[in-house]
């Protein structure tokens, strides 16, 4: 049982806030951002969980079209798949997923106490192709962009699944 209505899956276009705003249109496509917490930043095998857990949770609660995994933050294109007929995994239900089992992992593992991520998330509904494109384009560059490779196929937390 959940006790946050934002747990819940989602059936009819919704709008909720906590600090931002978040609008929830089933079946469709998101661009999403989550960050670690203040002075924190993920070492290698911390982008290593985040990245496993992401690619874990593929076709089964999304469809992942691609994703990066920065040293402060990680970025996500995804669409959610159908947790009964009509009804779609939310995203909070996906976030939670996400963040929380990273969160632990990361903490076990490094021997890391207190929190990793900060609490809320930005996403955007992806309008169309162009944004879809333009969204993609940003992720597949980020590494570039901030001088962490000089080629994409050199960035081992960079997933790329396709358009289709």
């Amino acid at each position: 049982m959940s006790f946050s209505p934002n747990l819940k899956p989602v059936k009819d276009f919704r709008i909720y806030k906590r600090n931002l705003p978040h609008w929830e249109i089933p079946s469709n496509a998101y661009f999403i951002t989550f960050s670690t917490s203040e002075g924190y930043e993920l070492s290698d095998v911390a982008k290593e969980i985040v990245f496993t857990a992401i690619k874990f949770h593929a076709e089964k609660k999304y469809k992942l079209y691609a994703c990066v995994v920065m040293t402060t933050h990680v970025h996500v294109i995804l669409f959610p798949l159908e947790e009964s007929k009509g009804n779609f995994y939310s995203l909070a239900q996906i976030m939670h997923s996400i963040k929380s089992y990273t969160a632990n992992k990361i903490q076990r593992t490094l021997g890391k106490k207190g929190s990793i991520w900060l609490n809320e998330e930005y996403d955007r509904v992806i309008r169309d192709d162009n944004d879809f494109f333009d969204k993609m384009n940003y992720i597949m560059n980020n590494p570039l962009k901030s001088g962490l490779v000089k080629r994409l196929e050199d960035y081992t937390w960079l997933y790329y699944g396709g358009f289709d």
